[in-house]
């Protein structure tokens, strides 16, 4: 509910009762169309479920009232069940002060007493770098958290590094076998990818031994379990889990290697976080967990020895908890996990995982399982899913080095920011520093906002080039509506002085207005629905009314003092939307382009 609608409230609550002896819990409200007069219409088809009537006449009689009681409601008309009212010039320009006025405006101050949220996102393997996939998953996860924050969240950014398991195994080995002692030092290369490489080599290798069991007359399903790569990364698995010296000195070694490297994509990519969990440390906590199913029947144990929980009263079926050689598997690890963060953040009102869509039902079965084992926080967990991000070139896999490297992405966007800026001439007049500092603004602007604009649930085809451009529903476009702004700043008088209410709107003045006026209500709709395409998208909305009032309205050259000073506040509170608003998005608003 935006500012008109809030201060509507109280009066139309007043008038229904004294008019209709009726009352009404909540109003609704809406825009009003084009071809009517009006700034806001009250839709009066939704109180006919309390008061009887014709919708026209019940109208009239809501905007005659309206007119009487508010001075700042001039006029109105009742259209079938719709009542459009007008507000005058006075009442926005008034907001437009109180805007100016307002300390951060459209967030929400934190208190004591404000509920605390995790948001959990990136989780990385520690046997291969960060790639597009993963792009996508810190911009979201960062934006959300920021936006929750600004909504009136006490928010912990939190990440759980999966730095255990077969997969890691498997890079272990590869590097033993064929490594011959290489280090990042030694190669040169960052720690993450080097360990990459040889999860790569290691999938290289177990094909080539698969094809010549096969060869040897073993089935395909023979030859995946007993080819001796896998069978040794199996055995490295379980000596890990035993606690074997060489092989738990060897994992710590090269996940520090890989730690090193994602620090170093962080901070390029501009994400944080304030917890690490790790999953070589919460397992053994989902172990005690699922021993403690058992005990109470909550889950059962299979002749083989494996643990299962049965889930069928929930509509979905049986599923693995623990292996039959006692291994974990990966619930095993997030039900530890799970567990661990609500002990070390006990006000916890909420938990966020941004995880990708194709983990829906591995969180929906997390979700029940803690429910079943009577942890009443377990009804605050949110499984944040996302879509997949596609190439032109097609899917990404891992296992065979077809990803897009996070690293190598970030320093392509900016040499195309670089490249397209040099064409059309934007940054000339600029030294080399800041032309590189504005290179990698402007490409990490265009690919994050390529990404948080679409809604999360959507999946992404992205296209590098097309999101760096200068017009359009783009990052670059946003930030150099704002540089423009800025540089209009820079030349206007800075006095600030209370503005003259008596002025007479341009419509162009008056939209901008009501679409500042709506911001923190963007903030709380983009916190309730867990979505940087809300604020994204209004964003844009906000830069295509100001380029429209820019082109059409002068502003420095303006010679009357009042309108001057409404239309230099007017841009300097649109410049403050834009930068906060793309902070939340995790976007840098360059003062100059």
């Amino acid at each position: 509910m935006n500012s008109i609608s809030t201060q509507l409230v109280p009066t139309l609550e007043k008038i229904i009762q004294e008019t209709f002896d009726a009352s009404i819990a909540t109003f609704e409200f809406q825009a009003t169309r084009k071809e009517f007069d009006g700034d806001i219409t009250l839709v009066v088809f939704a109180l006919l479920r309390t008061i009887k009537g014709n919708p026209t006449q019940i109208g009239e009689a809501i905007g005659k009232e309206l007119v009487k009681q508010l001075e700042w409601v001039i006029g109105y008309n009742a259209v079938k069940g719709f009542l459009n009212i007008e507000i005058a010039d006075a009442f926005f320009i008034n907001e437009l002060d109180r805007i100016s006025s307002s300390a951060n405006y459209g967030t929400v101050a934190l208190t004591d007493t404000s509920p605390t949220v995790l948001v959990e996102y990136s989780s990385p393997n520690t046997n291969k770098p960060l790639h597009l996939g993963h792009v996508r998953n810190n911009l979201l996860g960062y934006s959300v958290a920021n936006i929750l924050e600004a909504s009136g969240n006490k928010v912990v950014k939190t990440q759980i590094i999966n730095d255990r398991g077969i997969h890691i195994c498997k890079s272990m080995v590869a590097w033993q076998d064929f490594g011959n002692g290489e280090t990042p030092d030694s190669t040169g290369l960052k720690g993450d990818k080097l360990v990459g490489n040889y999860y790569v080599l290691f999938d290289k290798k177990y094909k080539e031994e698969i094809a010549n069991l096969i060869g040897q007359g073993k089935t395909e399903e023979e030859a995946k379990s007993d080819a001796p790569l896998f069978v040794k990364a199996q055995q490295m698995l379980r000596l890990w889990e035993a606690g074997d010296q060489d092989v738990v000195s060897m994992w710590k070694t090269m996940n520090s290697w890989v730690y090193k490297g994602f620090e170093a994509t962080y901070q390029a990519m501009g994400v944080s976080f304030d917890s690490y969990y790790y999953e070589s440390e919460t397992y053994l906590l989902g172990k005690d967990l699922i021993e403690d199913g058992l005990s109470r029947s909550i889950f059962y144990k299979k002749e083989d020895g494996s643990v299962w929980v049965d889930l069928s009263d929930e509509g979905l079926d049986e599923k693995l908890l623990l292996r039959s050689d006692g291994t974990a598997v990966y619930m095993t690890q997030d039900l530890g996990t799970a567990l661990q963060r609500y002990r070390d953040n006990p006000t916890m009102t909420g938990l966020v995982y941004t995880v990708g869509n194709e983990q829906d039902y591995h969180f929906q079965v997390l979700f029940l399982v803690l429910k079943k084992l009577g942890y009443d926080w377990a009804q605050s967990l949110f499984h944040l899913s996302y879509g997949m991000v596609d190439l032109p070139e097609g899917k990404m896999k891992s296992r065979e080095g077809t990803v897009v490297d996070a690293d190598d992405l970030m320093v392509e966007m900016q040499q195309t920011a670089q490249s397209i800026a040099e064409d059309l001439g934007k940054l000339d007049g600029l030294s080399s520093d800041e032309k590189s500092s504005l290179y990698q603004s402007i490409g990490m602007g265009a690919l994050k906002y390529f990404i948080l604009k679409v809604d999360p649930k959507k999946r992404i085809l992205f296209d590098p080039k097309s999101s760096v451009d200068f017009a359009g529903n783009t990052g670059p476009f946003i930030q150099y509506t704002y540089a423009r702004i800025q540089s209009i700043l820079r030349k206007a008088d800075q006095d600030q002085h209370k503005l003259d209410s008596q002025l007479i709107l341009d419509p162009r003045e008056k939209e901008i207005i009501k679409h500042l006026m709506v911001y923190p209500s963007i903030i709380q709709q983009a916190a309730k629905a867990y979505s940087p395409a809300v604020v994204a998208n209004y964003s844009y909305d906000l830069v295509k009314l100001f380029n429209s009032f820019y082109q059409n309205l002068s502003i420095l050259g303006e010679t009357e003092g009042s309108i001057k000073a409404l239309r230099v506040s007017l841009s300097t509170e649109v410049s403050s939307v834009l930068k906060d608003s793309l902070a939340l998005l995790g976007i840098q608003a360059p003062s100059k382009m």
